[in-house]
């Protein structure tokens, strides 16, 4: 395979390592889709999202069944080039790429309907691109519908958001630019519980997770005037800004305000943690 590509200050070059930028990713339309892993999932799961893939003549090796599925893909949608670098040039799109890189369309996707969701999370003001994207990639995980991030979050398609959902941003819906009492209304609409996370809720994670374990439910009927959190129901959660969490208008949106209790002495726990905690309960009880 020789590269078809060697100069590491060519236009085509710097106009992919452009998009890093998000004023350019925003004017062109286009992101970056960094690594091995990225790439694969790209092409398997939205590959008419794919504009163009690049390889060194080495990762193509390494990586073959990633090789076998651009060419695969470009066979059978002619819009897409598959090109190969020289290691010089691949550093130069991106030094994240490990080799492979591809350059996507960015395509919104509006919110998913709740009628049939199970579980949903939600990302308020998360501002953290590496947060954001491990949530996405735990939503994956614990066999979430959809993720929706709100308006004032991270942008989606930031480089740093999609290599951290290692590929999940395309196995699952992703949302952006939502309104959250919109979103929780819908979810009631349908049946949806929306259960907040945050270190002053009133129910603890564990017990909810054991009530739901118990045959019959050991919580069920009523708690003073509020009904317990049933984890097996469909849930939506919503997850706060990394620094400050929700605020008490967000938290009055839910129905339950739901904490996790810290056995050791660390401050806090990570958002990214405290969200995948809080899906993989739900994902539990719901099986």
């Amino acid at each position: 395979m020789t590269p078809d590509l060697t100069a590491p200050r060519a236009p085509r070059v710097r106009k992919i390592r452009s998009l890093t930028g998000r004023s350019v990713r925003s004017r062109q339309g286009r992101f970056l889709i960094e690594g091995p892993q990225g790439v694969r999932s790209a092409l398997r799961h939205r590959p008419e999202w794919i504009q163009e893939v690049y390889l060194t003549p080495q990762a193509a090796q390494r990586h073959r069944d990633v090789a076998d599925l651009a060419h695969q893909t470009a066979s059978d949608s002619s819009g897409i080039r598959v090109l190969f670098g020289t290691d010089e040039v691949l550093q130069a799109m991106s030094p994240d790429a490990q080799g492979v890189l591809a350059v996507g369309t960015i395509t919104a996707e509006a919110p998913r309907g709740f009628d049939s969701a199970r579980l949903l999370a939600f990302l308020h003001q998360v501002r953290d691109p590496g947060n954001a994207g491990t949530v996405i990639r735990a939503a994956d995980a614990a066999g979430a519908d959809s993720v929706v991030l709100s308006a004032a979050s991270v942008e989606l398609h930031n480089p740093k958001t999609v290599r951290s959902t290692a590929g999940s941003m395309f196995h699952l819906p992703v949302a952006t630019g939502a309104d959250l009492e919109e979103s929780v209304r819908a979810a009631r609409a349908a049946g949806v519980q929306v259960l907040a996370a945050d270190g002053s809720g009133r129910w603890e994670l564990d017990d909810l997770a054991d009530a739901a374990a118990a045959t019959p439910p050991a919580a069920a009927g009523v708690a003073g005037a509020q009904r317990v959190p049933d984890l097996r129901r469909p849930t939506m959660w919503v997850f706060g800004n990394e620094a400050h969490g929700l605020g008490r208008q967000e938290m009055d949106l839910a129905d339950a305000v739901v904490r996790i209790s810290l056995r050791g002495h660390a401050e806090s726990l990570n958002l990214a943690m405290a969200a995948t905690l809080c899906l993989f309960a739900s994902a539990r009880a719901q099986r």
